[in-house]
């Protein structure tokens, strides 16, 4: 499907695209959100902190080896 639009339209649309603002995603690798981090669940045990719910401040993926949102179970 094609649209016809004159030059002064074309010119006028890319203007204000060019001034809108752009949003960035956040990286797939952004760091961790939690106060706590823990590099592996013999630390987090040893804290006193396992098992850790996803949401709780400790809790990472690489913790959770099942990915049920338990880690160091």
């Amino acid at each position: 499907m094609y649209i016809a639009i004159s030059k002064a339209a074309a010119a006028a649309f890319i203007v204000a695209a060019a001034a809108a603002p752009v949003a960035v995603a956040a990286s797939a690798h952004a760091a961790p959100t939690s106060v706590k981090y823990y590099e592996n669940c013999t630390a987090a045990r040893e804290d006193g902190a396992a098992p850790i719910q996803k949401g709780q401040d400790g809790y990472g993926d690489h913790l959770d080896r099942d990915g049920d949102g338990i880690a160091c179970e």
